[in-house]
């Protein structure tokens, strides 16, 4: 059984990713909308959040925890493994910038919030793997709340978009690193703002494969499959999204 969290609906990006690869793999994920945003919450906040929604997932059965959320992934992942000390954590901050470096020489843009982008972790992860990139960072703290509302094309989040983006794509960045699993949920307007040269990628897309790699039984398919999704703050609309978004029915549990 593979956990993951995420302060709300984002990490639906990392459950599609899962799905789409291992469609029949066994998974439980703790979406925390009672408490959204972590964006713009303390270091102490974030990291006692992420503890207690890993309890959730490990006492459900997770056996491993891909942690869905890059403000969490940026603040607490000290916090996780020091508390649980016999389970792995994968975090999506490390698979996005090896992925972004493998395809950009000069210039790496990264999004994300206020917390992920003040915590310096992408540039400090991109300069250890390549040191002459120049990495610009972008607070998009306004994406998040858009995202959570369904707006995923309409003109107050293009007017965003323009807002956010327009150093970085008059940076002429070779790559756009989504550093919030929020996003993708906005990439097809995020990649033609920034246009067809620029790679924009997907942390989702990339923490699902550098889990796998590090520990592949735990993505072994079983005939009795157990897929489940559970909201802090329960609502329809949470509901409703997760199997538009998923193309599938799952189970919703309670917390």
């Amino acid at each position: 059984m593979i956990g993951l969290f995420d302060s709300g609906i984002g990490g639906l990006t990392v459950v599609r990713a899962l799905l789409q690869k291992y469609p029949n793999v066994n998974f439980i994920y703790l979406g925390d909308t009672a408490r959204f945003p972590y964006g713009n919450k303390s270091k102490e906040t974030v990291e006692r959040y992420a503890v207690e929604d890993a309890k959730f997932v490990i006492d459900k059965g997770a056996k491993m925890v891909i942690v869905a959320c890059n403000t969490a992934s940026s603040l607490a992942m000290e916090k996780l493994r020091k508390t649980y000390p016999g389970i792995p954590f994968v975090g999506v901050i490390e698979p996005a910038a090896k992925m972004a470096v493998q395809v950009s020489n000069k210039s790496i843009g990264v999004i994300g919030t206020r917390a992920t982008v003040g915590s310096g972790i992408y540039d400090t992860v991109i300069h250890s793997l390549k040191p002459q990139i120049k990495v610009q960072q972008k607070a998009c703290p306004l994406f998040v709340p858009l995202v959570e509302e369904g707006m995923f094309s309409d003109q107050i989040t293009k007017i965003m978009v323009r807002r956010y983006l327009t150093s970085l794509r008059q940076a002429n960045v070779e790559s756009l690193v989504l550093g919030c699993t929020h996003y993708p949920f906005l990439q097809p307007l995020l990649q033609r703002f920034m246009g067809n040269k620029v790679n924009v990628i997907n942390s989702a897309e990339a923490v699902v494969q550098e889990a796998n790699d590090l520990y592949p039984d735990l993505f072994l398919e079983t005939p009795d499959i157990h897929q489940k999704i559970a909201f802090t703050d329960t609502s329809a609309y949470n509901d409703d999204l997760a199997m538009r978004w998923l193309g599938k029915r799952v189970e919703i549990i309670s917390v």
